[in-house]
């Protein structure tokens, strides 16, 4: 088409094997942009809200974004949206590497995987012809084992997305993951994917994406590039230390949610930093397709206990399966960190999971004739041999594999998972970062810090600095940012440029690419339109907005320690004005509301 879009969508059936193409709907892709927004508006106008997520009637779809290929800074991403069997919620999760751009290449906006296969296939595309093959010799391999026998049958050109054990035996959280080590990681969409039978999705792409205005896009690319190496955080913190440069400054600021949430900080903090981390296992940092961030880290074990080389651990990681478990020892984490990438798990959920598992057995609401094993905070053996035995479906790791939240309410305390809409929160203390706290109660998709980041105001400084114990006009960043992110991520821009661009500069390159004449407040609006979108998708499947809310530690329990000592979270004092802003009525978007966003 020559504007960013291909306009074409992919359409599998995995019961009848069909791979048909048909055109994509601009007046929505004008309205959604793409990625998470088009993918959303696909999927909750052909999939009925209260579908049980492993059912056949569940669709999946992989969307790429109008800037997804092309030249600039960071525009790799895409988009899995389908109904989450984690929450019950609209799940899109979202993955960089090599993967979405080969998918752009390969001529699609859209693949929509509808239908279950009787037998285990993958979906093999290579420029613009799709078609299914039996995936029977691949089903119980790692995700490595898997990319590397798909690439072999590719003679070494495809691109790989695909699950591990986890996402076969349908681990709630388990994630997708391509290029070996980025991983589409939250709300269990790789379960989805194992529950139709599907192991990957195999892409060859040698085509391009064509830009409406070259010369205008060319221009907004190097002011962008430019922007972000300007940057202290995009042009240093980032590629030095990537995500892990964090961990220090959260423990610092009294916000690092130390075993289960139970303190603020963790006095070995400095043990499992990413200073520590370049100092030990680093071996270089890595970007993802046309990134001049390069935020990954390539690291390897030498430690005599593990063996293996891989990506990360990032800074959540870093957190869930450290200070959240109480443990300190890098190696095992970074071996845990490798697990979860083999057997294709979030590691968010997984190590908040193994966390809330420890305090249920110091509890005594778990004991060894459940867990097979001592279970206690800094146990580093105890927590690897969880994540495999999760990995594997083995034992107490069956129930593990249903999340904190299932496994709390089992024994009875479902109020020590911490986590929102049953997705677990990830490394910041809503009581020490009110705004955080915000956040995840209001989340979409259940607790996230990519669905608006406030520790970048709050902690950061970024784009001004806020009082993070602050409650007043908390509400109105909460929804800026959600909006923001909504874009960001409906465009097919990776989310860590916003530390150095902002909406102007993603509206620009949009309308250099699309030929779209939109305002920054236009595009505001549509990201407006998207999380007002998934909210409605939300109630029709019955997260009703009693569930924006947050575990009653957050909300009751003083923070013991740490600069913070004493907080508790104040959502009940900012969600009313969150509801007003958003245009809810007691958390329903009004019809006036609904009308004057185009989705009456």
């Amino acid at each position: 088409m020559g504007n960013g879009w291909h306009g074409k969508v992919l359409r599998v059936n995995l019961t009848d094997k069909s791979c048909t193409v048909e055109p994509l709907n601009m007046e929505w892709a004008a309205a959604f942009i793409g990625g998470r927004g088009l993918a959303s508006k696909y999927l909750t106008s052909e999939v009925d809200a209260t579908v049980d997520p492993f059912s056949s009637e569940n669709k999946m779809i992989l969307a790429t974004g109008p800037l997804t290929g092309t030249y600039g800074a960071a525009n790799g991403r895409y988009m899995v949206v389908t109904k989450s069997p984690l929450t019950g919620t609209i799940a899109c999760s979202n993955s960089g590497g090599y993967f979405p751009c080969e998918l752009k290449y390969a001529g699609y906006d859209l693949v929509i995987i509808e239908g279950k296969a009787e037998s285990p296939v993958y979906l093999k595309i290579k420029n613009g012809e799709a078609e299914l093959a039996d995936a029977g010799h691949l089903w119980g391999k790692t995700t490595a084992e898997t990319e590397d026998a798909i690439r072999a049958e590719f003679h070494g050109d495809a691109k790989v997305a695909c699950i591990g054990p986890a996402g076969e035996s349908l681990v709630r959280y388990a994630c997708i993951v391509n290029d070996k080590h980025r991983a589409a990681g939250r709300s269990g969409v790789g379960a989805v994917m194992g529950s139709k039978n599907l192991k990957a999705v195999a892409v060859r792409g040698t085509g391009g994406v064509a830009t409406a205005d070259n010369a205008a896009f060319r221009a907004a690319a190097r002011d962008t590039l430019k922007m972000l190496r300007q940057h202290p955080v995009t042009s240093e913190g980032l590629p030095a230390l990537g995500t892990a440069v964090l961990v220090n400054i959260i423990n610092q600021s009294g916000a690092l949610p130390t075993r289960n949430s139970q303190c603020g900080t963790f006095d070995k903090a400095e043990d499992i930093s990413g200073e520590r981390l370049a100092q030990t296992f680093l071996k270089r940092n890595k970007g993802c397709m046309g990134c001049v961030i390069a935020c990954g880290r390539v690291t390897r074990l030498t430690d005599p206990r593990f063996s293996g080389a891989g990506e990360g651990p990032e800074y959540e990681t870093l957190w869930s399966l450290g200070a959240a478990c109480g443990v300190s020892d890098l190696a095992a984490i970074v071996q845990a960190n490798y697990l979860c990438d083999e057997y294709g798990m979030d590691t968010i959920t997984m190590g908040s999971t193994v966390a809330c598992a420890m305090e249920l057995y110091e509890r005594g609401l778990l004991g060894d004739a459940d867990t097979g094993m001592p279970l206690k905070f800094g146990d580093a053996d105890a927590m690897v041999r969880l994540v495999e035995m999760t990995g594997k479906g083995e034992g107490f790791g069956v129930r593990a594999g249903l999340g904190s939240y299932r496994l709390a309410e089992s024994c009875g305390a479902p109020e020590l998972s911490m986590s929102v809409k049953k997705q677990e929160f990830p490394a910041y203390d809503g009581r020490a970062i009110q705004g955080m706290g915000l956040e995840y109660a209001t989340s979409n998709r259940g607790a996230c810090h990519v669905r608006g980041y406030l520790v970048s105001p709050e902690i950061l400084g970024v784009p001004e600095k806020l009082d993070p114990e602050a409650v007043a006009g908390k509400a109105v960043w909460a929804k800026a940012f959600q909006d923001v992110t909504a874009v960001v991520d409906s465009a097919g821009v990776c989310l860590f440029t916003t530390f150095g661009i902002g909406i102007p500069q993603v509206t620009r390159l949009f309308n250099a690419a699309t030929g779209y004449g939109y305002s920054d407040e236009q595009m505001m609006e549509i990201g407006d339109r998207i999380y007002t979108l998934e909210r409605l998708f939300n109630l029709k499947a019955g997260i009703d907005p009693s569930q924006d809310t947050l575990p009653k530690r957050i909300l009751e329990e003083p923070l013991p320690d740490g600069p913070l000592k004493g907080a508790v979270s104040h959502l009940p004092e900012m969600l009313a004005e969150y509801y007003d802003v958003r245009g809810w009525e007691k958390g329903i978007p009004t019809a006036a509301k609904v009308k004057s966003l185009g989705l009456a």
